[in-house]
């Protein structure tokens, strides 16, 4: 067994669609970034990648390259979970944390814990996803960005 951890975070600005969990949210405001900024998927990716000691998503996925400007966050993270099934781990469970003043997203959530399930080809009881606030402190909580973490446990096949 393996556990990995990942964080990440993106300014909030105008322009841009908001996307968390692979899931469109509708906001006056979206994460800034080369892809599309899906700060929940890129923390995700990070703790499978992690887990297997295969770096960061920086290292596989760098926003230096054309090819992933705008990519979806879901194709990153199904690369990089293909990766990790190929030295022989598997998901056990993944729990994510995303940190943010507004929009609420409670009511997205179920549908972000499928998009994640779909994308690594497991049942949705292995994948959590909770959020909070940060009761108004530090960027998060003045709305300027969103944060998310992420823990895994990968096992051996």
């Amino acid at each position: 067994m393996r556990v990995g951890l990942g964080y990440d975070v993106h300014r909030l600005v105008e322009g841009r669609d908001l996307i968390l969990a692979g899931v469109k949210i509708p906001y006056e405001k979206g994460l800034l970034g080369h892809s599309d900024a899906d700060v929940v998927l890129h923390a995700l990716t990070d703790a499978i990648l992690g887990a297997a000691a295969l770096g960061d998503i920086g290292r596989h996925f760098p926003d230096t390259e054309e090819r992933y400007k705008g990519i979806s966050s879901v194709l990153l993270l199904e690369k990089a979970y293909a990766l990790v099934q190929e030295k022989g781990f598997t998901l056990g469970n993944a729990d994510i944390c995303i940190l943010l003043e507004r929009p609420k997203i409670k009511n997205y959530i179920p549908e972000m814990e499928e998009c994640i399930a779909r994308a690594l080809h497991c049942e949705r009881g292995q994948i959590s996803v909770k959020a909070t606030t940060e009761e108004g402190l530090g960027f998060t909580g003045r709305g300027e960005g969103i944060a998310a973490k992420a823990i895994v446990l990968l096992e051996n096949r």
